[in-house]
């Protein structure tokens, strides 16, 4: 895996090169947050320290997101919840607080390799609940025929909960298949993409909590099949 570390503490940068190389990743280091938009294109994966010198961190990945859709695990000093509402709002796919253990972030990299993986792979269908049409293969959401920009996060979420539309998902299975492994202790963070998703849709009844349990997008009288589609 082609990784960026965008990281200015050399003594933090050096732990974190020698453990990515141990485990087979390759990573360019770079200080600044005008190298990660020089850089970004050939990379797979971009981790983020948001106490960059140039410009702040979360500048930077509001900039990122105006052009691509890298993968992007903030790992910052940072843990007041304003800022890990806001790098997550802008797109981050994962958010760490330094000092992190190494075998979580191992395991969050492998989570976000796998959903990467996954992207590529044939989708089983196209869903459509109302005016709202989920291409899973394309990964394009359009309401009431306009398109919806999703973060990665997002459109992982609603991923899961379309291929099942009409059907209670709980909370863990969303959990385990958009954070996978290392899903424990992002509780908050699925929360908080929730929310936008729901704001980015402009449809709240179409996802549906269901209290101790978790969500139900649609119902089974709400999905419309197409020629070619395939159900679960």
């Amino acid at each position: 895996m082609q990784i960026l570390l965008a990281e200015d503490d050399d003594g933090v940068a050096g732990a974190l090169l020698e453990v990515l190389y141990d485990h087979g990743h390759v990573t360019r280091r770079v200080t600044h947050g005008r190298d990660v938009l020089t850089y970004h294109r050939s990379s797979d994966l971009l981790l983020l320290d948001l106490g960059l010198p140039d410009m702040d961190g979360l500048d930077v990945l509001r900039s990122l997101r105006a052009v691509s859709d890298l993968s992007v695990v903030v790992l910052t000093a940072r843990g007041d919840e304003r800022s890990v509402v806001r790098g997550l709002r802008l797109g981050a796919d994962d958010y760490l607080v330094k000092p992190v253990r190494l075998a979580e972030l191992l395991a969050r990299i492998e989570a976000v390799t796998r959903r990467s993986a996954a992207k590529s792979a044939p989708s089983a269908r196209k869903v459509h609940i109302g005016d709202v049409e989920i291409d899973l293969d394309a990964r394009r959401v359009l309401a009431g025929g306009a398109d919806v920009g999703l973060t990665t996060k997002e459109f992982d979420i609603l991923a899961v909960l379309a291929a099942r539309a009409g059907t209670a998902v709980s909370r863990e299975q969303v959990l385990d298949e958009v954070w996978g492994d290392a899903h424990h202790g992002v509780s908050r963070s699925l929360d908080v993409h929730l929310t936008q998703l729901r704001a980015k849709l402009g449809r709240p009844d179409l996802l549906t909590t269901i209290r101790g349990f978790g969500y139900r997008f649609g119902d089974d009288t709400d999905v419309a099949a197409h020629p070619g589609d395939t159900a679960d």
